[in-house]
């Protein structure tokens, strides 16, 4: 790490004030007993070393933001054993490489959102199909636009579940749903598994598809290339109420639960025979 000395700084204090929030006895360090010797309070950077089987001196210089090229698997160490949030991840990986996480730190992260708050925003929003769906595409909260979309007003538990395996959705809502949603949506699905490799729910909806005796094939070929999104994008579609036309969608990420989806969508009656074909921003 080449580090400005701002940079060590901010580094230093909240490692600092993380390792000092953990009791070194519930890692399985003795209890200190009166007498002289280290005061502070939590882990010592000694016993960070012991936990991250290093060196003694490596976790000094990597707090102090003086340890050069520090690798993923080091990054993701620290990170766990000092608890730290997705944010806070994020923050690590930014200071000291210059880039984003190739991964979310918890496998449960994206999937806290803030119910309450996000189900009085969509209820503002009027003329939008309006939802948010969390790290494993559960649909959390949704406004009345979104649900009069579906046959019967019935609104999918996961969306992506719904997608990419609903029969009812392949046939009848989503049009061409070969040619244009399978391949725009697949790799969405793709992504949020390799972001988050320990998440069983993502793992079994994955197996799910894979095993899928229509979407499988599709997976196989269209999952691995890059997400073909980009605000506006526009897909043809059935509407429950309005019958057929295009969904333009455009999406955000909410601050506190990176994975999770706020999607904003807007229908336009249009010919179904002839959507627009896909494309990417130049």
């Amino acid at each position: 790490m080449n580090l400005s000395a701002s940079d060590r700084g901010r580094l230093k204090e909240i490692l600092q004030a993380r390792r000092a929030a953990i009791d070194p006895v519930t890692m399985g360090f003795p209890k200190r007993m009166p007498g002289p010797g280290r005061r502070a309070a939590g882990l010592s950077q000694e016993q960070m070393d012991v936990l991250l089987t290093r060196t003694p001196g490596t976790y000094n210089r990597f707090e102090n933001g003086q340890l050069a090229n520090p690798g993923a698997d080091l990054l993701t160490t620290v990170a766990r054993t000092l608890r730290l949030d997705e944010q806070e991840w994020a923050f690590l990986w930014l200071i000291t490489r210059k880039e984003n996480p190739p991964h979310a730190l918890h496998s449960s992260s994206g999937t806290a959102i803030a119910v309450g708050a996000w189900q009085r925003v969509v209820d503002q929003i009027n003329g939008a199909m309006a939802f948010v769906n969390d790290a494993e595409w559960n649909v959390i909260v949704h406004n009345e636009d979104y649900r009069r979309l579906f046959p019967r007003g019935r609104t999918p538990a996961n969306i992506m579940r719904w997608l990419l395996l609903d029969p009812e959705a392949r046939t009848d809502v989503l049009m061409h749903w070969e040619t244009y949603w399978a391949p725009a949506m697949m790799p969405h699905l793709k992504h949020s598994v390799e972001l988050r490799p320990e998440n069983p729910a993502l793992d079994r909806l994955e197996y799910d598809v894979l095993n899928d005796p229509v979407a499988g094939p599709l997976y196989r070929e269209h999952a691995a290339a890059p997400i073909p999104y980009f605000d506006g994008s526009e897909l043809p579609i059935r509407h429950a109420v309005h019958g057929p036309g295009l969904v333009t969608t455009c999406l955000a990420e909410p601050v506190t639960a990176p994975g999770a989806r706020v999607n904003l969508s807007f229908y336009t009656p249009e010919n179904p025979l002839l959507p627009k074909p896909p494309r990417s921003d130049k």
